[in-house]
């Protein structure tokens, strides 16, 4: 292992926003959580069952595209809607219009609480950096550059592979791995010569089925056998853990 805590030959490294980056997964969960408890008040009642923010916002929603997360959880409950357009208007009781209320509340979240990165991982990509390998961000947010640039970090990207790239180039989503090995190839590697660095369940999915040479799992909300589970080769706590003075 090198100094940077990757296997000898790794190149790259692939980093997931929310939850890895930048504090804003647990935005991301408030937001849904919001959206769907009001959505299935309104639909069952107030015996409804609420939206669980830890469980089944990792199981179906987190690190996926915004329809993806609507439709998946939808379907746990056994709730069928309309597809819709992604131009739906947020009060639109369709698979779109309910991402769109979604975001809407997620950017009124980021406006009024602001965005926060994780030190250990911004110095960590430096010492990644400095040490001559290259740097993705691999997102399914429509709102990553936003962000990266609230937190002055999009300088420490030389890809960007977001939810707006995906749609552009249309490329499904996570727990596929095809937005990860895109950002490999535009990195002109191979997955094989990429580490992948992830929160999400469905992250790890796509890291691990894409055949990446290294799966680093990020715990930030006491998931690591989950992680595990899903095809981490290492989890912690903290990219400091991994060396390179993070």
């Amino acid at each position: 292992m090198t100094e940077l805590g990757l296997p000898e030959g790794i190149q790259a490294c692939l980093f997931d926003l929310d939850g890895v980056v930048t504090k804003t997964a647990v935005v991301h969960a408030a937001a849904w959580k919001e959206m769907f408890d009001a959505f299935l008040r309104e639909r069952e009642g107030p015996g409804y069952r609420p939206f669980d923010a830890v469980g089944e916002y990792g199981e179906y929603v987190d690190g996926r595209p915004r329809a993806d997360g609507v439709r998946t959880f939808l379907a746990s409950r056994g709730i069928e809607l309309p597809e819709g357009g992604p131009d739906d208007p947020p009060r639109a009781d369709t698979v779109h219009g309910l991402g769109n209320r979604k975001n809407e509340l997620l950017l009124e979240k980021i406006r009024t609480g602001g965005v926060q990165a994780y030190e250990g991982t911004l110095r960590y990509i430096e010492a990644v950096r400095a040490a001559g390998m290259r740097t993705a961000v691999v997102s399914a947010s429509a709102n990553c550059r936003d962000v990266l640039r609230a937190v002055h970090a999009e300088d420490l990207f030389d890809v960007r592979i977001d939810g707006i790239v995906a749609a552009e180039r249309g490329l499904p989503g996570k727990p596929r791995p095809d937005t990860f090995l895109a950002a490999a190839r535009d990195l002109g590697l191979a997955a094989g010569q990429a580490a992948v660095f992830e929160d999400a369940l469905a992250g790890m999915d796509a890291a691990r089925s894409g055949g990446f040479g290294y799966v680093v799992g990020l715990d930030r909300t006491g998931q690591t056998d989950a992680l595990y589970a899903h095809g981490a080769d290492i989890v912690v706590k903290d990219l400091a853990e991994l060396g390179g003075n993070a």
